[in-house]
C-alpha cells in the first residue's frame, strides 16, 4: 500500500476515534449551551422562578468546569449619595434613549438552533460510527472513555 494511502487510513482512523471520544463532552456543552441561551440556569431579579439544581449544576460546570454553585449574597442598600455619581456615569457611558431596547429573541433562537444542530449531527456522527466501524468494541471502549474522562477529572 503506498504511503499516502497509509496516511489518509491513519488520519481517518484518528478522526473517527477522536470524535467518538469527544463525543459524550459535545453533547454536554450543546445541551447546556443551549439551555443558558435562554437564562434558564439562573433566577431573575424580581422573579419567582428558581432554577433546578441539576439544571444550575450543569451550568456552573458548563461555564466555570465546577459543580460548586456560589451562593449570591444579597446587594446592600445604597444611599443615594453613592448611588448618584455611579447614575452620572452610566449616563456618560450609554448615551442610548432609555426606552430603546434589542431585541435579543432573533439572536437565542438562532444559538438554540445552532444547539440543536450539534447535538442532531454528533448523534448521527456517533450513530454511523457505531454502524459501519469494523471493531465495535474499540468503539464502545473509546465511548466510555468519553464519557468516563471528565467524570474522573471532576473528583480530582
Amino acid at each position: 500500500m503506498p504511503l499516502s494511502h497509509r496516511l489518509i487510513r491513519f488520519v481517518r482512523t484518528g478522526h473517527l476515534y477522536l470524535g467518538v471520544f469527544t463525543a459524550p463532552m459535545l453533547l454536554f456543552l450543546a445541551l447546556s449551551g443551549g439551555l443558558q441561551t435562554f437564562g434558564l440556569h439562573e433566577a431573575s431579579r424580581g422573579s419567582s422562578y428558581a432554577p433546578p439544581a441539576w439544571l444550575a449544576s450543569m451550568a456552573q460546570l458548563h461555564k466555570k468546569q465546577t459543580l460548586q454553585v456560589p451562593v449570591r449574597r444579597p446587594r446592600p442598600a445604597a444611599t443615594a449619595a453613592e448611588a448618584a455619581p455611579v447614575a452620572r456615569a452610566a449616563v456618560q457611558v450609554a448615551p442610548a434613549a432609555p426606552g430603546t431596547r434589542r431585541n435579543l429573541l432573533p439572536m437565542k433562537i438562532f444559538f438554540a438552533v445552532v444547539a440543536l444542530g450539534l447535538l442532531v449531527s454528533v448523534c448521527s456522527g456517533l450513530y454511523m460510527a457505531w454502524r459501519f466501524t469494523r471493531r465495535p468494541q474499540l468503539f464502545g471502549a473509546v465511548l466510555l472513555g468519553g464519557v468516563a474522562a471528565p467524570l474522573l477529572l471532576l473528583l480530582v
